[in-house]
């Protein structure tokens, strides 16, 4: 295969393709692209090898060295390769034992209440002065810590999808294709409200279908906030708040702010003596789980959830030594 514009034109196209089939690949095309942009430096011509394949893996932008993260990234290149050998029958397929087993999950970092404090205070001090894009990242980051929302759902927000006389969002078309509607906590709405009237108040566009958070600078003013430009921006505050990570990835993510939302509510229950098995359906609908076993998965991913874990075993023990009784 020919380096450059023609890989470059492939991955487009499968990309295009999947997501017609309703695979959102928002990791993985970002993978993608940065696979073409490493055979572009190497000038690599010729077959896609398995070589060359372990060779950008293990150049992981964050230079970790654990053979899992580069196994995940070569996991992202296996159903394109797989893909591409319809055009290309000489190109080499990764198989899984190059790095080792991928373990199933990593365990998430679990944030405390003054962590997210400390980071909402950090977002509402961003510059420049007398702009939206502090108020801007506050919101977005507080909404995400307070209603379990992903990333790319909160930035998919219109302003008729914040139904705020109801607290009410709606989410169109999440992962998986399936939408939702997501109740909000008072001091959630209130939050929101104060946000929607400086930004109206600021100028900003108030018509149903624009984006509800914005890009404030340069040419992405008042255009959708982009999930680029939000990672960048929690980056940088992560290194400014120096956090000790507490979970099995590389540093703190904002993803983990979703996982904190659904174990904190989860403890909530547990210390409130609510049935959590019976509360779970509703959490996993809520959070826009594709299956309930998704969301019992936090019981044993979180140490703060491991007594939860331990009582539904002891209930377990107790019920089968009765029905042998």
């Amino acid at each position: 295969m020919k380096a450059g514009a023609s890989l470059q034109a492939r991955v487009e196209q499968y990309l295009v393709e999947r997501r017609r089939l309703g695979f959102a690949l928002r990791g993985p095309a970002c993978s993608l692209r940065g696979f073409v942009r490493h055979i572009q430096a190497v000038g690599h011509r010729g077959p896609l090898t398995v070589e060359v394949m372990t060779d950008w893996a293990r150049r992981d932008s964050h230079g970790s060295d654990d053979p899992h993260t580069w196994a995940r990234r070569l996991k992202h290149l296996r159903s394109f390769t797989r893909w591409l050998r319809q055009f290309e029958p000489r190109t080499e397929v990764p198989d899984t034992t190059i790095f080792g087993r991928i373990p199933e999950r990593l365990a998430p970092h679990i944030y405390s209440e003054p962590e997210i404090v400390d980071l909402l205070a950090a977002a509402r001090r961003l510059g420049p002065p007398l702009t939206l894009r502090g108020v801007v990242f506050e919101t977005l980051f507080g909404l995400i810590a307070s209603s379990g929302l992903r990333i790319g759902e909160a930035l998919a927000l219109r302003n008729e999808d914040v139904d705020l006389r109801r607290g009410m969002l709606t989410i169109r078309k999440a992962k998986f294709g399936k939408s939702r509607q997501v109740p909000m906590h008072p001091s959630t709405i209130e939050a929101l409200r104060r946000y929607r009237w400086t930004r109206d108040l600021a100028g900003e566009s108030a018509a149903p279908e624009a984006a509800f958070f914005i890009g404030t600078r340069g040419r992405r003013h008042g255009l959708p906030l982009g999930e680029r430009q939000v990672h960048r921006v929690f980056v940088a505050l992560r290194q400014q708040l120096g956090w000790r990570n507490r979970g099995n990835h590389h540093a703190p993510r904002i993803h983990d702010l979703r996982h904190t939302f659904v174990v904190r509510r989860i403890a909530q229950w547990q210390a409130q003596g609510v049935d959590v098995d019976q509360a779970m359906l509703s959490l996993s609908t809520y959070v826009g789980h594709a299956e309930v076993g998704n969301t019992y998965w936090y019981l044993s991913a979180a140490p703060e959830l491991m007594a939860v874990a331990a009582d539904r075993f002891a209930s377990f023990v107790a019920q089968t030594e009765v029905s042998h009784a």
